[in-house]
């Protein structure tokens, strides 16, 4: 049974509606990223699954408890926590900053003294116990943060942009906390992040939310090699994007009228869908000589940019109009001779082109 579920969860601010229509479900144990680019709506939906706001329309359950505008959310909320994008701390030691939730619970002090020390050694901070919270590194007070969250030992834990102000560095080492801590106490965690191999590196599954609409909800390697729609792709850094019309279709393999010329590719389509299509730049096999190969589509071009980008080299081809790029590694590229103005042929299966309807729909 699910941990979390909406329906129909719509937000708007002064007639604005910055969320619409978000249907997920969240199981026991699960950690779902919600990623998005900034003014997605990715805070608001992490503060209404938190309770902290009222919904303009739709439904929230809760450990199977629909909430409403009645509910008695604090017995809720006692069960979660959130780690805020920019958490404040208190002008007051570390081991104070992470006990005062429990104070205000009113739990014994012995009780805190214990679930505090196991709550600092959880984020490695525990040597910093006595610390004043205003001293710290801006990893470190993410840390703190998260311990506080932690120390209530809840069921539920929401993350909104954990590391989105912190240094490389800091932001290994939360990422690594996260995810032990993840392990350690079998949390179901919803986090925010605009970072998509973020997404990948720490949650079960990844929903792509876009100016307030959830358009994918999937693994994060579904999600990278079949996006369901231009906005997906966009997001995620999808360069070779063509769009057109489906011309003809058999068995699977269809044409589409693209860019001044026709492309084959696999999927369910027929004549008259416009579709688009996304083309990843290492799935084009470049040459030097126009030789046939088993490939549905040739196109022959000029190299028009070169940037290395180690171990590859990245070009950008121009073939009468249609610009694609490609990626090939350094000792290729050597050998091929590779430079600005050379005349190409790129080769592409079709079993290599994803292809979507223009409108993300994921009910």
């Amino acid at each position: 049974m699910p941990i979390i579920e909406t329906s129909g969860l719509t937000q708007s601010y002064n007639e604005t509606t910055v969320l619409r229509d978000v249907d997920l479900k969240v199981e026991p144990g699960e950690t779902l990223g919600i990623i998005g680019p900034s003014g997605a709506g990715k805070s608001t939906l992490i503060r209404l699954l938190d309770l902290l706001e009222i919904p303009s329309s739709g439904s929230i359950s809760i450990f199977n408890q629909t909430v409403n505008n009645k509910t008695d959310r604090l017995p809720l909320r006692r069960r979660m926590a959130f780690v805020h994008q920019k958490p404040l701390v208190f002008t007051t030691s570390v081991f104070d900053n992470v006990a005062q939730p429990l104070r205000w619970r009113g739990i014994k002090k012995d009780v805190i003294k214990a679930q505090v020390h196991e709550a600092l050694a959880l984020v490695k901070m525990d040597a910093y116990i006595n610390r004043h919270a205003k001293t710290l590194s801006g990893g470190e007070t993410q840390r703190v943060a998260l311990a506080r969250a932690l120390v209530t030992r809840p069921e539920l834990l929401f993350l909104d942009e954990p590391t989105a102000n912190l240094d490389p560095q800091s932001t290994v080492m939360v990422e690594e906390l996260i995810s032990s801590v993840i392990q350690a106490r079998n949390l179901t965690v919803v986090m925010t992040t605009h970072d998509l191999a973020q997404g990948q590196r720490l949650a079960d599954r990844i929903g792509v939310l876009v100016a307030g609409k959830l358009l994918q909800l999937g693994q994060a390697q579904e999600i990278f090699m079949a996006p369901a729609c231009r906005a997906v792709a966009e997001f995620i850094g999808v360069e070779n994007i063509l769009s057109g019309t489906v011309t003809a279709a058999d068995n699977g393999l269809f044409t589409v009228a693209a860019a001044g010329r026709a492309i084959q590719a696999v999927g369910d389509f027929k004549p008259g869908d416009t579709v688009d299509l996304f083309i990843r730049p290492e799935d084009i096999v470049i040459s030097v000589t126009d030789d046939k190969t088993s490939a549905r589509n040739h196109f022959a071009g000029t190299i028009t940019r070169l940037s290395l980008v180690s171990p590859l080299v990245r070009l950008e081809l121009d073939a009468d109009g249609l610009t694609l790029m490609a990626v090939v590694t350094q000792q290729a590229a050597a050998d091929l001779e590779l430079v600005i103005g050379k005349l190409v042929f790129a080769s592409l299966k079709a079993t290599a082109i994803h292809a979507a309807r223009g409108v993300c729909l994921i009910k």
